[in-house]
């Protein structure tokens, strides 16, 4: 039988990888050395390592001032907030709901907050005074202002049934842009529920005093205190 002549590798290429292992070597040495120089440059200047450090630090403390500046900005905007009842009829229902939270903040409920929507239990705005005592609002918009229908008793039946066994309040308030039915108020007064009506929130929005004072037999505080 013949045999098959061997192959052997061209001279050529055996040179190509020669060439090709040499260049890693090298790159690998030069890699080495940058390196080494790198560690020695930093071990002669490690304040540089900081730096990363002071930036994050500094970004901290940056954002930090924003929020208080923010903040501020908001504090100052609220302490002016002034709404004639005009503007609240042109709200949709949700800005008028907003629109009663910020007045609450403007005098002094801290933690008022908007909580109108799909479950909420006959509450749209909730919040806390300075004395401690625990308010529950619903408002009820009326694009017609005092032409539109008005709030009866069984707006106020719900609200009844929710603001103290379900939102724990102290005062529960029903609020309109509007006015409200003539059997309202003694229902109001016999289940110990307070009545904003259109006239009440043109003189609550429009000025300064807050609505704690405005409403008539609120009950006492919750702790003696005095609002800042």
């Amino acid at each position: 039988m013949r045999r098959r002549p061997i192959r052997r590798r061209p001279a050529q290429k055996r040179g190509s990888d020669g060439k090709f292992l040499l260049m890693l070597g090298l790159i690998g040495v030069v890699a080495q050395g940058l390196l080494a120089a790198t560690l020695s440059w930093l071990a002669e200047h490690p304040w540089i390592l900081a730096l990363p450090v002071l930036a994050v630090a500094g970004a901290g403390i940056a954002l930090v001032l924003l929020r208080r500046e923010a903040t501020r900005r908001e504090r100052i905007r609220l302490q002016g907030l002034r709404y004639l009842v005009e503007h609240l009829d042109g709200l949709h229902y949700t800005q008028f709901e907003y629109a009663v939270r910020d007045l609450m903040r403007r005098d002094g409920y801290q933690d008022a907050q908007q909580v109108g929507g799909s479950g909420d239990n006959g509450a749209d705005v909730k919040a806390t005074d300075p004395f401690g005592r625990r308010w529950v609002i619903q408002c009820k918009h009326r694009k017609a202002g005092w032409s539109g229908a008005a709030v009866g008793t069984p707006d106020l039946q719900r609200l009844n049934g929710t603001g103290r066994q379900i939102h724990d309040g102290d005062v529960i308030v029903m609020l309109t842009n509007g006015r409200f039915s003539k059997k309202a108020p003694d229902f109001a007064k016999s289940q110990r529920l307070h009545l904003v009506d259109r006239h009440l929130l043109a003189r609550w929005a429009a000025g300064s005093t807050p609505l704690w004072e405005l409403l008539r037999a609120v009950p006492p505080p919750r702790r003696p205190s005095s609002p800042s």
